[in-house]
């Protein structure tokens, strides 16, 4: 997926979109530009708050368009569960971010590079492709040829202190996650992230 200049998707979006823009380098950055303009804001439309969270999800998560637009379809489209739960369990079930949730990878997108280049295995064989979802119990794991490479230097006390969400389990001796259930919405660590509002933009489109 190709990114703009993040910085400025970030003081569109938001700084919680990217960790590069969590920074106080970007936080102070943003201070002085707005100590030096006069902007003058325009009320946002309901249509304008919608597309702007749709945009939040898509950067958040680093996926496309059509990936995600497939995601809301298939959310509303079942039964058993809410809509909103629905995507939020197949937006955090994704290999790549739970690669990032353990703390392999500090951000999605480097979690996206480390699932393409064959880093990550699923059930003790090779995984490439990050939108692969995973099922209660699967179990990932760095790939054994791949944990002397200096990517995966220092790893376990990387993640020692990673705070991992409820749904899955992570054992730092063996360097393994497994899948214990659905990625829950309540307590969710993204929890600036309106989903019911995505869903809401994509019924109009």
């Amino acid at each position: 997926m190709k990114v703009g200049p993040k910085y400025k998707i970030c003081r569109r979006l938001g700084s919680d979109v990217f960790g590069q823009c969590q920074t106080q380098k970007f936080q102070l950055a943003k201070s002085k530009k707005q100590g030096a303009q006069r902007t003058f804001r325009k009320s946002r439309t309901e249509y304008g708050i919608q597309l702007l969270e749709k945009q939040k999800v898509r950067y958040s998560y680093y996926i496309n368009e059509k990936q995600l637009s497939n995601y809301v379809k298939k959310a509303r489209n079942q039964k058993e569960t809410t809509p909103t739960q629905s995507l939020f369990a197949s937006l955090e079930s994704r290999l790549d971010n739970v690669v990032f949730r353990s703390g392999f990878a500090n951000t999605r997108a480097f979690a996206r590079q480390i699932v393409s280049h064959g880093h990550i295995h699923v059930n003790g064989r090779k995984v490439t492709v990050p939108s692969y979802k995973l099922k209660v119990g699967d179990v990932v794991s760095i790939r054994p040829e791949s944990k002397e490479s200096h990517i995966f230097a220092g790893i376990g006390e990387k993640t020692k202190d990673v705070a991992t969400p409820t749904w899955f389990s992570y054992d730092k001796k063996k360097g393994e996650v497994a899948i214990k259930g659905t990625p829950a919405q309540e307590g969710a660590q993204d929890e600036t992230l309106d989903l019911a509002t995505v869903i809401e933009f994509y019924s109009r489109v």
